[in-house]
C-alpha cells in the first residue's frame, strides 16, 4: 500500500479567488483572543466557527485561518487532519455519526452500522446523492452505558438497533435537541455582529474571563 503525499506547506488555493471567511466570521475568531495567551491557542474554536459557518473547512479557509491567526497554513491543516470532526470537503444536512467502542459493538454496533450503510446507499465518510445523510464513525461517543448509539448531528440515539434505523431515517426531528444547546461557536448572527463592532471584541460570545482575570484569580 503506498501513501498519497500531501504538501502541508502549499495547500491548493486559486490565487484571485474572494475571501470566503467575512468580517463578522473574523471577529468572532478573534473575539477569543482574550481568553488565550497566544492567537495560535485559538484554532480549535476558529475551526469550529469556521465549519459551523460554511459546513466544511476549504483550503482557501485554512489559509485565512492562518491569516486570522498569524501562523502558517501547513499548521491549521495539521489539526484539521488530525481531528476527525473536521471536514475538508461538503457534507450533509445531517451527519451520522457512528460509535465504533468495544461496548457498541458487544450490543450489536457492527450490524446497526450496515444497516445504515444499506439505508443510505454510502459507505463511511459518504455522502448520499440528495445531499441529506453524510455517514462517519468514531472510537467512542461516551455513551457506553445506551450502547449501541450514535449521533445524527448534536443528538444522541441511545440503544439503537438495526431494526430501528429505517424508521430512525425517515424522522425529520431525529436531529432535533430536547434542550437547548449552546451557539459559542455558531456563526455570528448580524445583530451580533453589530454589537461586537460597536460594544467590543468579547460581545460575540458573551461575558467570559480572559487569561489577565484568571490569573488574578489564582
Amino acid at each position: 500500500m503506498s501513501w498519497k503525499a500531501i504538501d502541508r506547506n502549499q495547500p491548493v488555493v486559486e490565487k484571485d479567488a474572494a475571501p470566503v471567511l467575512s468580517d463578522a466570521v473574523r471577529d468572532k475568531i478573534r473575539s477569543f483572543f482574550p481568553r488565550y495567551e497566544t492567537k495560535r491557542a485559538v484554532l480549535l474554536p476558529a475551526l469550529h466557527i469556521v465549519q459551523n459557518t460554511l459546513g466544511y473547512i476549504s483550503w482557501q479557509a485554512m489559509t485565512e485561518i492562518a491569516e486570522v491567526l498569524e501562523i502558517h497554513p501547513s499548521d491549521v491543516m495539521n489539526t484539521t487532519s488530525f481531528y476527525t470532526h473536521f471536514w475538508t470537503h461538503p457534507k450533509g444536512e445531517k451527519v451520522l455519526t457512528v460509535c465504533r467502542s468495544i461496548s457498541c459493538e458487544a450490543m450489536g454496533g457492527a450490524k446497526m452500522l450496515d444497516t445504515i450503510k444499506k439505508e443510505l446507499g454510502i459507505d463511511e465518510h459518504g455522502t448520499t446523492k440528495d445531499g441529506r445523510y453524510s455517514l462517519v464513525t468514531e472510537e467512542c461517543l461516551a455513551g457506553c452505558d445506551h450502547a449501541p448509539c450514535l449521533l445524527i448531528n448534536e443528538k444522541m440515539h441511545k440503544c439503537v438497533k438495526a431494526e430501528d434505523i429505517p424508521a430512525l431515517l425517515v424522522d425529520v426531528d431525529n436531529d432535533k435537541l430536547s434542550m437547548e444547546r449552546s451557539d459559542l461557536f455558531d456563526p455570528p448572527s448580524e445583530e451580533k455582529g453589530k454589537q461586537a463592532a460597536s460594544v467590543g471584541q468579547d460581545s460575540a460570545i458573551g461575558a467570559t474571563s480572559d487569561v489577565s482575570e484568571m490569573r488574578e484569580a489564582e
